[in-house]
């Protein structure tokens, strides 16, 4: 009952520090301040994170922690990989792009002359959750053939490379909306599109 009562205190936190960056920016955000709109205590706030960065970090960690459950969810062992990809391609799209995603990205980039810890807990996270997935889909489809050629960690990398592209850093930076539902399928399907182009098996040839 008391670690329940924790976790629903600990989402109120992270409820009212992204509230508070993304009406204040990261810079404006202070322990606090998110004390206040949360309703607790600010030595709570530096008991359970430490400091601002702490919390921040924890942030960080329970984004990619919701990411890896998203995904992995919609990823089964007796699945065809090719549809597995195709469900979550478009879902992983709009996670990086979504709001909780950029904001984080956001106190990353004006952490960097302060600690410049933040950015170095999202390069992490996000690869150690993203890519062993995706790799591990990648290798499904190595084994089922529809993939001819290229190691599973390298594919995953390129996979997400076509996925996303700029598209993050262009919501952090604030000049695209975040794609819908049916902008996120198109681009989920050019980038598994190019991606057969890639690794897929050649094309027979006339008369084999």
């Amino acid at each position: 009952m008391r670690e329940e009562k924790q976790r629903a205190r600990h989402r109120q936190i992270a409820d009212a520090a992204y509230a508070l960056l993304a009406r204040d920016g990261y810079k404006a955000t202070s322990m606090l301040g998110i004390a206040r709109q949360a309703a607790a205590s600010n030595e709570t706030l530096y008991r359970w994170y430490g400091n601002k960065q702490g919390l921040f970090r924890t942030l960080v960690d329970d984004n990619a922690e919701d990411v890896r459950t998203l995904l992995q969810d919609r990823i089964s062992a007796d699945s065809d990989p090719l549809e597995a990809l195709a469900e979550v391609a478009p879902l992983l799209l709009r996670l990086v792009t979504g709001e909780r995603a950029v904001a984080l990205n956001r106190a990353a980039a004006a952490d960097v002359h302060d600690t410049a810890t933040l950015g170095q807990t999202i390069a992490a996270r996000g690869r150690d959750t993203i890519v062993p997935l995706i790799g591990g889909l990648m290798a499904r489809l190595r084994q089922s053939g529809a993939l001819a050629r290229g190691e599973p960690p390298e594919i995953a990398e390129v996979f997400v490379n076509l996925l996303i592209g700029d598209m993050q850093i262009r919501r952090v930076i604030g000049v695209i909306d975040p794609p819908d539902i049916a902008a996120s399928k198109q681009r989920a399907e050019r980038a598994i599109s190019l991606l057969l182009r890639l690794y897929g098996p050649e094309p027979a040839s006339p008369g084999s």
